[in-house]
């Protein structure tokens, strides 16, 4: 309302008056001019909330155990094949049913992916040298790992936004860590 005020004021003082006025000195125009304490109340800071963030276009694999996968908050059971924007089961049992046939799925994409990472459960397992010469045939390049770096591989490549899917066989339970009773302590 004051600047209005100001602003008629002083267009009709240029109007009214045959001499001219210095341009710099009106506040408006002046570079030194700075808001008082009082027009705080006019000019108030402005704040900046994210309503959503930049789409990612990919998943990330949140956790993983013998029973399946948790996939941005989707819990699948079982082996699984993520191929952005998709998560479908993946008819596999171990490494030895990964065949051309089961991995068609993959090469078929449009567009293509760049990279196929393949989690064998709980150790790295050989994959069968025909599905190698056809991903190569396909120009797909292919990562074979444990699945628990399989899904920590397969995150890294999606945030950087690459082409990438996912064949995951779920870690078997470890018993690496199981106590075993001798048998003559109970005996005595």
């Amino acid at each position: 309302m004051a600047a209005r005020f100001l602003l008629q004021r002083s267009t009709q003082g240029l109007l009214s008056s045959s001499r001219s006025v210095p341009a710099f000195s009106s506040p408006f125009l002046c570079r030194g001019h700075r808001l008082g304490p009082s027009d705080d109340e006019i000019y108030q800071r402005t704040s900046v909330s994210i309503m959503k963030r930049e789409e990612n276009n990919g998943f990330l694999i949140h956790n993983y155990s013998p029973m399946g996968f948790n996939i941005d908050g989707n819990r699948v059971l079982g082996p699984c094949a993520v191929i952005p924007p998709a998560i479908l089961q993946w008819n596999v049992g171990s490494s030895e049913d990964i065949t051309e046939e089961s991995i068609s799925l993959f090469h078929m994409l449009e567009p293509p992916i760049e990279i196929l990472v393949l989690g064998t459960g709980r150790r790295v397992e050989r994959v069968n040298p025909s599905v190698l010469a056809l991903l190569k045939k396909k120009r797909i390049a292919l990562e074979v790992q444990d699945t628990p770096n399989a899904c920590a591989t397969f995150n890294f490549l999606t945030s950087e936004r690459r082409l990438v899917a996912a064949g995951l066989i779920p870690p078997s339970y470890s018993r690496a860590l199981e106590v075993k009773q001798d048998e003559s302590v109970g005996s005595e």
